[in-house]
C-alpha cells in the first residue's frame, strides 16, 4: 500500500509539472479558490505552488488539503519560533524533522535515504516523489512522510486525523492549533489569509500610545502586557485577522474578554469589553474588521464589575512556541495595521 501511495504520487506530480493544474480528494468538501498563477512581477505565486503540492498529495493520501495546509502551517509556525533549532529544509513546505527522527533512533547511519533501511529502524522519512529515495530536503518527501506517518494511526476522517496527530507530535496543543488551522482553510478556501486590521474602525475617535511593560497595581504588581486604545464606550471592537475564538468570557483582571488564534499562531487578547456580538463564540471563525464586541471598562473585579478606569480596549498579542506561550509588544502591529488601512480607504475613494 504504501509503494502503490508513492507511485501513484510521483505520477500525479508529474501531472502537476505538465499540467499546472490541481485537484481535490473530496468534492463535498471546502476546495481552494482559484488564484493567480503568478504574482504582479511576474514570479509565481509560492501559495499556489503550496496549494498545488496539497492537493494533489490528497489525491494521494485522502486527507482534506486543508488538513495538510494545517500541519505544514503549524510546522511552520514553530521554525518562526525557534529559527536556530529548526532551519528550512524544503523550498515550499515548513515540515521540519531532525535527522535521527528522519532515518530513524538506532539507525547507525544519520544521514540515510534509502527507504527500505529507514522503514527498518521505524524512521519517518519516505520517497514521496517516487525517485527511490527519502530525501529530507525534498518538499515532496517531508509532507508525504508526515502524512503517511500520520495515517499509520487511522483513517483520513477528523477523529481519526486527530489521533495521528497526537501520535506524531504527543503535544495536545499541537492538536488544537493543527484543528484549528484547518478549519481556517476549510472555512475560507484558500491559504492567502494573513490581511490585518486595526482593532477599532479607522476614522473614530480613539487614541493610543506604547504601554508596554507600564507598571499595574490592581491584583499585585505586574507589567502590562499589551497595548490601551482608549476610545468612546460602544465602539466596536474588531477581530485584527483571519482566525477562530478560542476564549470567551470573564477574566477578573480583563473583564469580558475574547482571544482569538490565527495562523501564525499569534493569540490576539482583546480585554475590558462591554459586551459581546451575539454571533461571536468559542470556535467561531472571523476575519479582519469583524465586530467581536465593544468596547467597555469591564474587568477588575467579579463578573460584571464595570467603571473602575475609563473606557478603552486593551488588546495584546501572545506567540506560540508549542508548549509555553509568551507576549510581545503589539504597538508596532497596530501601527502598521492602522496605516494600512488608511491607505486601503484611501484608495476606495
Amino acid at each position: 500500500m504504501k509503494q502503490t501511495f508513492s507511485i501513484a504520487l510521483a505520477a500525479v506530480v508529474a501531472s502537476m509539472l505538465v499540467t499546472g493544474q490541481s485537484g481535490y480528494a473530496n468534492p463535498s468538501v471546502s476546495k481552494a479558490e482559484p488564484a493567480q498563477v503568478q504574482s504582479s512581477g511576474g514570479e509565481v505565486d509560492p501559495l499556489v505552488t503550496r496549494q498545488q503540492l496539497y492537493d494533489r498529495l490528497s489525491e494521494v493520501t485522502g486527507i482534506p488539503w486543508y488538513r495538510l495546509a494545517a500541519v505544514d502551517q503549524y510546522e511552520r509556525t514553530l521554525s518562526k519560533a525557534r529559527p536556530k533549532a529548526r532551519p528550512p529544509l524544503g523550498s515550499i513546505v515548513g515540515i521540519y524533522m531532525d535527522e535521527e527522527q528522519w532515518s530513524g533512533a538506532l539507525n547507525p547511519d544519520s544521514a540515510d535515504n534509502v527507504p527500505a533501511s529507514i522503514q527498518w529502524f521505524n524512521g519517518v522519512g519516505r520517497d514521496g516523489d517516487g525517485d527511490g529515495f527519502a530525501d529530507r530536503t525534498n518538499d515532496l518527501d517531508l509532507l508525504y512522510s508526515v502524512a503517511t506517518r500520520m495515517l499509520q494511526y487511522g483513517g483520513s476522517t477528523e477523529d481519526d486525523f486527530a489521533i495521528g496527530v497526537w501520535e506524531y507530535y504527543h503535544n495536545s496543543r499541537a492538536v488544537q492549533r493543527i484543528q484549528q488551522f484547518s478549519s481556517i482553510y476549510a472555512t475560507f478556501g484558500r491559504l492567502d489569509l494573513f490581511e490585518h486590521a486595526f482593532p477599532v474602525p479607522v476614522g473614530t475617535n480613539y487614541s493610543y500610545r506604547s504601554t508596554w511593560g507600564n507598571a499595574r497595581g490592581w491584583g499585585g504588581r505586574r507589567t502590562h502586557e499589551g497595548t490601551d486604545i482608549f476610545a468612546n464606550h460602544g465602539i466596536p471592537v474588531r477581530s485584527t485577522c483571519f482566525g477562530v475564538v478560542e476564549i470567551k468570557g470573564w477574566n477578573p483582571y480583563g473583564g469580558w474578554r475574547i482571544g482569538i488564534r490565527d495562523l501564525n499562531n499569534y493569540y490576539h487578547y482583546y480585554a475590558h469589553l462591554s459586551g459581546f456580538d451575539k454571533t461571536v463564540g468559542i470556535g467561531t471563525i472571523v476575519k479582519p474588521g469583524q465586530t467581536i464586541g465593544w468596547v467597555g471598562s469591564s474587568g477588575y473585579g467579579k463578573p460584571g464589575t464595570q467603571g473602575k478606569f475609563p473606557p478603552h480596549l486593551h488588546y495584546g498579542v501572545y506567540r506560540d512556541r508549542g508548549l509555553i506561550e509568551w507576549a510581545f509588544d503589539p504597538y508596532p502591529l497596530l501601527r502598521r495595521w492602522e496605516q494600512d488601512e488608511r491607505r486601503r480607504l484611501r484608495s476606495n475613494h
